[in-house]
């Protein structure tokens, strides 16, 4: 029987394919199996064709990498082209991936083919199936070659990191004989550059003068104009920022940090920018000759950094504004730092322009050596003699008067860095002592203006701290801001900061570190591409992807909402509650749909969610049904909000106030201050009462009994106006009054009046009981009290015999059933 449907299954096949419907150009079949054969052919051609391109360019960058491993930035440029090369290959893998799913599901649909002995299968299924294993061996075949070529790829751009990682310590750690005859050739060298770099400016300046005065006047007036528009905007837009008050003689801290921060880096920046596009401006005109070119851009950056050092010695230092000080500091011993540390920029700053133009006019090598060995001697020197001075602020805190020295350990420490980089450079590591003078330069200028920008945010973001300042005060000022949504902004405000100072410090502290741009450029695309954890790929693009898709889903579901509940439903009389229930339905598909579209967009592998979903589902069959219903509840608690944070709720025997509402359970603090977590699933399947649910107006109501000789509608009377006298009584519902009934010894009466906060009902409660009490004793109307009357008779035997009778005084009422219990048990 087995044999028998075997050989029926081909057979059907054919008989499917001979009897497809004809269209006007052919058999249906035949028309779809041409277009799958086309578009297979596309794929497995393009996959081809790319992978001999890829492979050609690897073995040219392979070359290149041998010709220029002495040049960084070339290294550099190659590596991300190999890093590219190997992302082209893996989308290759990835594109030719679905046709080898569709070859494999539709062999496993064909079967194997049939065994000796079984009945032959039709010629059009082997024929199918010959080609489906010809088509996967291709694929895999062009698979592997990717693959390959994928790995030789990451092989060339990891030895192109180690070639480079070599590099630099070969330079970092270069050693170079310091002796007379060096430096006989090194001040010879440098008399016939200083020759060259005369008749070079003079020779530029002739080529200036004779053919680009008219494009050289223009890029000089429009860097004019750029740097006069940069500098209105700057004051203009951030000039509160950056300016002291000089009538301010106790800034505030949060202040103080806040000028520091932006009195640095916006001029820094608006230089900067200045400076580049000045350059672009002589670079597009062509004024810069190739020989003048870097010259000038050492020049653009030895101004770029003198003037961000400089800025911010100022801003930390303030020599001539000590109540902005940021550091305790006296006034000379703040003028003597400020000039060291501006002094060390300009030399280092000098030695990187003497390097480039060395660079430029081919000097040789002895002479930029010399040049570093001297600038770095003079900020070792510089920073000896620093570790001598007295500018600590001395005990009195008067900064006008003579500080004090360093503290110990920190002399030292200045005293150390600045031996040792004579030493190094006496020695011959020209190239290390160069390097540490930079960073101790350039560095420690960034991070000083990380860590103020830093502080900056985290005092704009201390609670109730940025509504004192300008920014503040406009935003509270011209959007109407509540406390609330201030210090949410000032916390926004604060996060922002940190963001901008990480952002622009840590790029420049790389490129002192000696990476490149495009280093730096790689990373951020990679940051934004594909962050690789373990087997699993993030890409921070896909993910906002997926977040802005899954807002417009919800901000799409609500718009539907909102429009087929007013405007279909509505018109059409539905009912309230079916209303209600559709809208709450589509909300959750609506939500459910936007969720699975931010998902794939995000780039989340949806099956990781299904084998989720069959582990939940194994381990219900064990056991975890209630966790999975206080789960389910909890999600459920958590969207339609029955109750919230800070509700006064009551179930079975439990009330007070919902404290935390999670996914599992949910904590109800009682008025005793008694913690109890209650599973969500209780929550869902109990009534619960909630007196806060819509909003905090409530009853309260207060049982009032008098005596029988009173009379009833003046109390009534009496308590209306003592409810509508109490400020916390609303008039709108008005309080009432109602006449219970009679009781055994009293007139029960019950005022009921509403609060606009039921939690402050208690007080309210309390002060109508006096006042009650008070004007019910002035109007002479009685409360009456249970009483009770007790009678002996004495026997002729002498003892006494206890006869219990109830009576009532004019104005005392009845005992009741439990005063008479209680009489029972009297001696």
């Amino acid at each position: 029987m087995l044999r028998l449907c075997r050989s029926l299954i081909p057979l059907s096949i054919a008989a499917f394919l001979a009897f497809t419907p004809v269209l006007p150009g052919g058999p249906l079949g035949l028309a779809m199996a041409q277009d799958t054969l086309l578009q297979r052919d596309d794929i497995m051609g393009n996959a081809s064709e790319k992978i001999a391109e890829t492979q050609k360019r690897l073995e040219s960058l392979e070359a290149q990498v041998e010709d220029r491993k002495t040049d960084d930035a070339a290294l550099v440029d190659i590596k991300a082209q190999v890093d590219g090369l190997s992302r082209d290959l893996l989308q290759i893998s990835v594109q030719l991936r679905p046709r080898l799913n569709d070859v494999t599901t539709r062999l496993t649909q064909l079967g194997e083919s049939p065994k000796d002995g079984q009945p032959a299968e039709a010629p059009e299924i082997t024929e199918e199936r010959n080609k489906l294993n010809a088509e996967r061996l291709q694929i895999n075949t062009l698979t592997g070659q990717a693959e390959d070529l994928s790995i030789r790829g990451t092989n060339l751009s990891n030895a192109i990191t180690d070639i480079r990682r070599r590099l630099f310590a070969d330079q970092l750690f270069e050693h170079t004989e310091i002796s007379g005859e060096v430096l006989d050739e090194a001040l010879s060298a440098f008399s016939t550059e200083i020759s060259r770099f005369g008749r070079t400016i003079s020779s530029w300046y002739s080529f200036i003068w004779k053919f680009k005065r008219v494009p050289f006047g223009t890029a000089v007036m429009l860097s004019l104009s750029l740097a006069l528009v940069m500098i209105y905007a700057e004051y203009r837009l951030f000039g509160s920022l950056i300016k002291r008050d000089p009538d301010n003689k106790d800034p505030a801290y949060m202040s103080r940090f806040s000028v520091a921060f932006w009195s640095t880096i916006l001029p820094a920046l608006a230089l900067g920018a200045f400076l580049g596009a000045s350059f672009l401006f002589l670079e597009t005109f062509n004024v810069l000759r190739p020989d003048i070119s870097p010259i000038a851009s050492a020049l653009f950056a030895l101004a770029g950094i003198v003037f961000f050092v400089s800025m911010l010695a100022r801003a930390v230092l303030a020599p001539k504004a000590p109540s902005w000080r940021l550091v305790r500091l006296s006034n000379k011993g703040a003028r003597d730092l400020n000039f060291a540390v501006v002094a060390m920029a300009v030399v280092n700053g000098f030695d990187y322009v003497l390097g480039a133009i060395s660079e430029t006019l081919s000097s040789p090598v002895v002479v930029t050596v010399m040049k570093s060995l001297v600038s770095s001697v003079i900020v070792g020197l510089i920073i000896f003699i620093v570790s001598f001075l007295k500018p600590v602020l001395n005990d009195s805190g008067d900064p006008s008067e003579r500080g004090k020295p360093w503290p110990r350990a920190f002399a030292v420490l200045l005293r150390l860095i600045g031996i040792g980089l004579v030493l190094a450079s006496v020695i011959g590591y020209v190239g290390l002592a160069r390097f540490l003078a930079t960073q101790i330069i350039l560095t420690g200028a960034v991070i000083a203006t990380m860590y103020i920008g830093i502080l900056s945010g985290k005092a704009i973001s201390a609670p109730n701290r940025f509504g004192e300042t300008r920014v503040g005060k406009y935003l509270e000022k011209r959007f109407s801001l509540s406390p609330v949504a201030l210090d949410q902004a000032g916390m926004v405000a604060g996060l922002l900061i940190y963001a901008f100072a990480l952002t622009i410090g840590i790029p420049l502290i790389l490129i002192s570190w000696g990476f490149q741009p495009r280093d730096l450029q790689l990373w951020f695309y990679n940051i934004f591409t594909e962050i690789h954890v373990g087997t699993i790929r993030i890409s921070l693009i896909g993910i906002f992807g997926g977040v802005l898709l899954f807002s417009i889903g919800l901000v799409v579901t609500r718009w539907f909402q909102k429009w087929l509940d007013g405007s279909v439903m509505a018109r059409s009389q539905v009912d309230a509650g079916v209303r209600n229930s559709v809208k709450t339905g589509i909300g959750y598909l609506g939500t459910g749909i936007a969720g699975l579209i931010g998902i794939s967009a995000a780039g989340i592998d949806l099956s990781s969610l299904a084998l989720v979903a069959g582990a939940l589902s194994l381990g219900i069959g064990f056991g975890l049904q209630n966790i999975v219903s206080n789960f389910v509840s909890g999600l459920i608690l958590l969207v339609e909000r029955p109750f919230k944070v800070g509700d006064w709720v009551a179930t079975g025997t439990t009330e007070g106030f919902v404290r935390r509402i999670s996914v599992r359970a949910t904590e109800i603090e009682t008025f005793q201050r008694q913690s109890i977590i209650v599973p969500n699933s209780e929550l869902i399947n109990a009534p619960v009462g909630n007196w806060t649910h819509r909003n905090k107006l409530g009853r309260i109501e207060i049982p009032v009994g008098v005596s029988y000789d009173n009379d009833p509608r003046r109390v009534m009377e009496l308590l209306l106006e003592i409810a509508l006298a109490h400020p916390g009584v609303l008039r709108n519902p008005e309080p009432v009054v109602m006449f219970n009934g009679f009781g055994a010894s009293s007139l029960d009466f019950e005022l009921r009046g509403f609060v606009g906060d039921v939690l402050g009902g208690l007080p309210v409660k309390n002060d109508l009981r006096v006042t009650i009490f008070e004007r019910f004793k002035a109007e002479g109307i009685q409360i009456p009290y249970p009483h009770q009357e007790v009678r002996l008779h004495i026997e002729k035997d002498g003892e006494p015999k206890r006869e219990r009778g109830r009576g009532r005084s004019k104005t005392e009422p009845r005992s009741t059933p439990d005063q008479e219990d209680e009489d029972k048990i009297l001696p």
